[in-house]
């Protein structure tokens, strides 16, 4: 129990250290983003002091406060939800972030969810039948494909699909015109523009297979698989049953951080799609250095892999029993 609770103050120091970071960054990075919207808004105002003001709603932060104080203020802001005004969107932070998260959870989950299902079960087959064609073939092209980066398949899937033989919408993340609701027409429309992105992330996902395949050789030699053999069980139920479900449990804290790294990878992807989800939003951010808007998706990126890795870490002890916390205890 005492490394549990000890897991848990770690996560919490951690997102209170990015909370904090981003206090410092607001307040002393170059150019002094608040002293710099002070200085763009008020000659266009009556009462200077207006600007201060302004410039505490949009960003959290008085500037005319000492630091601890407004430190103090601005913590107690982003812990209840309060993360500023959009300069660019003219909009809560927080409204902005809970309309396009669930955009970017559509997308990246799914994206997820079909690279680490198929690799498995692929990564089980290719090392059951270790030095088949069916191995080589398979090794081969996951090799090759995870060493090209995501977002290069990205470019060439929407270059080909999208715009060459025009198959898949290039841009948004719903069809115009269409009821918003659950109605099939909405969910086949969200599903037809999502369907780019998650390609590009499934198809570069062929480091799950390889994993797997490392995994499952190790298991191969268990005596359990031996006796599965004489009983006379098909190459597919072991491969499956047997193979997969043990060689599995080292993939499951990966699994995790990718649940919590999605966000950062739908920066580039949502981008490149105009797929308008948290990371479009961020990039949007920083090019009109709209300091509140970029804070608040970094935040949020940050307190999602802290999240997903103490879920990880919390639970791995009952996915396997032989990695329990007591055994931590002891080291």
């Amino acid at each position: 129990m005492n490394w549990k609770i000890r897991r848990i103050g770690q996560a919490v120091f951690t997102a209170l250290t990015v909370l904090t970071l981003s206090f410092v960054m607001i307040r002393m990075m170059p150019g002094n983003p608040v002293d710099a919207f002070v200085a763009r808004v008020g000659p266009q105002l009556e009462n200077p002091q207006e600007a201060y003001e302004r410039a505490e709603m949009y960003m959290n932060v008085n500037p005319q406060e000492p630091m601890h104080v407004a430190y103090v203020n601005y913590m107690v802001d982003m812990v209840q939800g309060d993360m500023g005004r959009s300069m660019s969107q003219n909009a809560p932070v927080a409204d902005i972030m809970a309309e396009a998260i669930p955009w970017t959870l559509f997308v990246m989950s799914w994206a997820v969810f079909l690279g680490f299902t198929v690799g498995i079960a692929l990564g089980a087959l290719m090392a059951y039948w270790e030095g088949s064609k069916f191995d080589s073939a398979l090794t081969g092209y996951a090799t090759t494909i995870t060493s090209i980066p995501f977002y290069v398949l990205a470019l060439f899937l929407l270059m080909t699909l999208g715009y060459k033989f025009g198959w898949f919408p290039t841009s948004g993340r719903r069809p115009e015109g269409v009821v918003v609701g659950f109605n099939l027409p909405f969910m086949m429309g969200i599903i037809y523009h999502a369907t780019l992105p998650v390609l590009s992330m499934f198809v570069a996902s062929g480091a799950a297979s390889l994993t797997m395949r490392g995994n499952s050789v190790r298991v191969l030699g268990e005596d359990y698989l031996r006796v599965a053999r004489l009983r006379g069980l098909s190459d597919r139920t072991i491969a499956i049953r047997y193979v997969a479900r043990n060689a599995i449990l080292p993939m499951y804290t990966g699994l995790m951080i990718s649940i919590g790294t999605m966000f950062g990878g739908a920066v580039v992807l949502e981008e490149i799609f105009s797929y308008r989800g948290m990371g479009y939003y961020m990039i949007q951010a920083v090019r009109a250095r709209d300091y509140p808007l970029m804070m608040g998706t970094f935040t949020v990126i940050t307190i999602a892999v802290v999240i997903a890795l103490l879920i990880a870490d919390l639970t791995y002890g009952k996915i396997d029993p032989r990695a329990g916390g007591e055994d931590r205890e002891a080291f």
